[in-house]
């Protein structure tokens, strides 16, 4: 490994499934785990799985831009800070920034959403 190598405590930091019936969606999810989820009043319908705080989380959302399905849920890579430069990269990487950088709600940080290269939404997440 070369100085500029940067590893992080974990690759995946975040996750979403999108649904089409949130409060259906949201049923299934605490019925299946037996756990309640956090619903978030937002103009985005979200409801958190349950994790601990220093746990991979989670969450169920409903986004025009997100369908369920076979390419529907979302992974988010751990950008550690640098979700600014991470961003700046995407399209001489030759990707497209579906979302910009964005706040999440209660203060978890900030989170952005791309195409990759081979037509992928993949989600970047930074505390």
């Amino acid at each position: 490994m070369n100085e500029q190598t940067t590893l992080r405590q974990n690759a995946i930091n975040w996750f979403e499934i999108p649904c089409e019936d949130f409060d259906r969606a949201t049923v299934f999810y605490e019925t299946l785990l037996g756990a309640p989820m956090q619903r978030v009043s937002t103009d985005t319908p979200m409801a958190f799985f349950s994790a601990e705080h220093a746990g991979t989380g989670g969450t169920l959302i409903k986004r025009p831009f997100q369908r369920p399905g076979r390419g529907g849920t979302m992974v988010y890579l751990n950008c550690d800070g640098d979700l600014d430069a991470v961003l700046a990269r995407v399209p001489m990487a030759g990707g497209l920034v579906l979302m910009p950088k964005t706040p999440v709600p209660g203060g978890h940080g900030h989170f952005a959403c791309l195409r990759d290269s081979e037509g992928n939404h993949i989600g970047l997440h930074s505390h």
